[in-house]
């Protein structure tokens, strides 16, 4: 069945590995896909809903670069939101909720039609290996298939295990079995593995749910979208809906504590620390009597929903009871009960830069196997490590993207170097350089980049130049232009902002915080430049961020470029630590164990210090 060597294999279809199929078998590698159920490509394990706080730059950035993942979720959307837009645009992060079923269609239609994409249905339960390196996978039928590279993505399907109060089941997600033999070969390769936590919540009827009773979400009233490209913007929306737990509910949650794998020890591993289950929120914030519960739609047209802020492992009867307490939910009939699942990863320092193994060579992880959780880090990953893959296979140079150049960067810069031992989301606080990685812009950092590697096409690198172009030109006519006073004051009056007493450049009064781009609109120089030059409201957001935000711009830009000096100062391979008796204790053993490639990242090591890092600056002669 498989006498031809491809040159990348993909094991998993979820978001990291459908990403990593399509950017392999994009940049010209005969790819193959082989997951245990090719009806599951792309399947929303959790909530139906792609970006949020950061999660939405990263979306916008996998865009940029080549990737499926926003042309899929403005294809399925259902909703759209623009969170944070009360704040700074740095902190501007897209949402949305999509159809679950359609978005794992989606997906399975683009996989279906790219080129050098090849598909097959069975478990990965080995790998090849010949010396030093991967040569391919072992399947539980018992064929072995060859490939130049392999990329694991098995999220939660390593030895997979679903608790729902005292009950245990094998399972890699609902319904579907673990995938077993790949975690006991690398551990006796020589990885190190651990074991991760996460959960979902109920899912119920929502022809059982009393709306009246709740809050309505609605989505932005002029939705945005995730890619760059030309796909569809949302007409019509789907409402969301918010109704809160009460003393009443902890108290019913309570009574099944004991009963709870979380709290009796059958649970040993981490959860995720900023997504927590319902009983943990109850332990942990005792104080509160009340937290949010956002009723999600899982489609256009299904009744099923999505009760997110009650993930939960407690017995089903527990579970039951407690949410028919909620207001809203008095009479819930339930699809199924909410679960958690404990599964293998792999902890990422063990992993280069291209999220290569270091054991391993043309050994790939992306994903939850790296303790990372959330479709979006995922996706991500699985793009990079196909990149990666690609480029490794033909002998070209890594593709590898700086902390101060997305938010990739510094989701795979902090799995390298710093690890974790606790499922790991992407926070725009992670970010040192934020200023500069906004939503808005991920096309003009990335798009050149993604061209450059052969897998952004030529209509994205043209579109993104057309609008930097429009941007620039229109920053360069606030700054060239005059107001007079007469037609200015009028504006300020209306927003309280001091009056000006001579004509000065558009760029300083639009600098004002009160003053927006709709108040610019007002004038007519300004309405007539952009009627003559056809601008769109991107080109208008992206003129307006920059003349609001120049100075804290360029300051951060000169932030980011004085510690790349460091990035610059590479560290040998192989570099014996040993040898430098000033470094601190722990300095040597973390050193010895992570090897940075450069004195940036060997700053950015937790253990390591200011002063280790003089004493190697010192050694290299700098």
């Amino acid at each position: 069945m498989f006498e031809k060597e491809y040159d990348v294999i993909v094991v998993g279809g979820g978001h990291a590995g459908a990403e990593a199929t399509a950017a392999a078998a994009n940049m010209g590698s005969s790819t193959l896909l082989v997951t245990m159920n090719l009806q599951t490509i792309g399947q929303m394990s959790c909530n139906p809903a792609m970006g949020g706080i950061a999660k939405g730059q990263i979306v916008r950035e996998i865009d940029a670069l080549g990737g499926y993942s926003g042309i899929v979720t403005d294809k399925s959307a259902i909703q759209f939101k623009m969170l944070n837009k009360s704040k700074g645009p740095a902190m501007w992060s897209p949402r949305a909720q999509n159809d679950r079923m359609r978005f794992a269609e989606e997906w399975r239609m683009a996989l279906e039609n790219t080129p050098n994409a090849d598909f097959y249905q069975e478990m990965v339960n080995g790998l090849l290996i010949e010396g030093d390196s991967v040569v391919g996978v072992k399947t539980s039928l018992g064929l072995e298939i060859r490939a130049k590279a392999v990329v694991l993505t098995n999220g939660t399907f390593l030895n997979g295990l679903i608790h729902i109060g005292e009950k245990q089941l094998g399972g890699g997600r609902a319904g579907e079995k673990a995938a077993t033999g790949i975690t006991e070969q690398l551990v006796e390769l020589g990885f190190d593995s651990g074991r991760m936590k996460t959960g979902t919540p109920p899912r119920v009827d929502g022809r059982s749910l009393d709306y009246s009773k709740m809050i309505v979400q609605p989505g932005d009233d002029s939705p945005e979208k995730f890619s760059y490209l030309n796909t569809p913007i949302l007409q019509t929306q789907r409402d969301c809906h918010m109704t809160h737990t009460s003393k009443l509910v902890h108290d019913l949650l309570r009574e099944g504590f004991e009963r709870s794998p979380m709290f009796n020890g059958r649970i040993k591993s981490i959860g995720p620390r900023y997504c927590p289950s319902i009983e943990d929120k109850i332990n942990r914030f005792a104080d509160k009597d009340s937290h949010q519960i956002f009723v999600e739609p899982e489609g256009w047209d299904t009744v099923e929903m999505y009760v997110n802020g009650f993930s939960t492992s407690l017995p089903e009867d527990v579970q039951y009871r407690a949410l028919k307490s909620v207001k809203g939910f008095e009479n819930v009939k339930f699809f199924r009960p909410g679960y958690a699942i404990e599964y293998d990863y792999f902890p990422p320092t063990q992993l280069k830069h291209t999220l290569e193994t270091k054991l391993v060579n043309n050994l790939y992880f992306a994903g939850q196997i790296n303790g990372t959780t959330g479709y979006e880090e995922a996706a991500s990953q699985g793009l990079m490590a196909g990149i990666n893959a690609h480029l490794k296979v033909n002998e070209k140079e890594p593709f590898i993207l700086k902390r101060d150049e997305a938010y990739i960067g510094v989701l795979v810069d902090d799995l390298i170097t710093k690890g974790t031992e606790e499922p790991y989301r992407m926070f725009t606080s992670r970010a040192e350089y934020r200023t500069l990685l906004r939503q808005d812009n991920a096309d003009l950092r990335l798009t050149p980049k993604g061209y450059e590697i052969g897998l952004a096409k030529v209509e994205r690198l043209k579109r993104m130049e057309e609008k930097m172009s429009k941007s620039d030109s229109f920053v360069h006519f606030f700054k060239k232009t005059s107001f007079t006073t007469d037609e200015i004051n009028p504006i300020l009056e209306s927003l309280d902002s001091s009056l000006v007493k001579q004509s000065d450049k558009l760029f300083k009064v639009f600098s004002r915080p009160k003053v927006t781009m709709d108040h610019m609109l007002q004038l007519d120089s300004v309405s007539e430049f952009v009627k003559e030059n056809e601008l769109d409201s991107e080109v208008l957001e992206q003129a307006e961020i920059q003349v609001k935000y120049s100075g804290y711009i360029a300051k951060e830009k000169t932030n980011a470029d004085k510690l790349q000096r460091l990035e610059n100062v590479r560290i040998p391979d192989n570099f014996d630590y040993s040898k430098l008796k000033s470094l601190s204790y722990e300095a040597r053993e973390k050193l010895e164990f992570i090897q940075p490639t450069t004195i940036s990242q060997a700053s950015r090591i937790s253990g390591v210090s200011p002063a280790d890092i003089s004493v190697l600056l010192v050694y290299l002669g700098r």
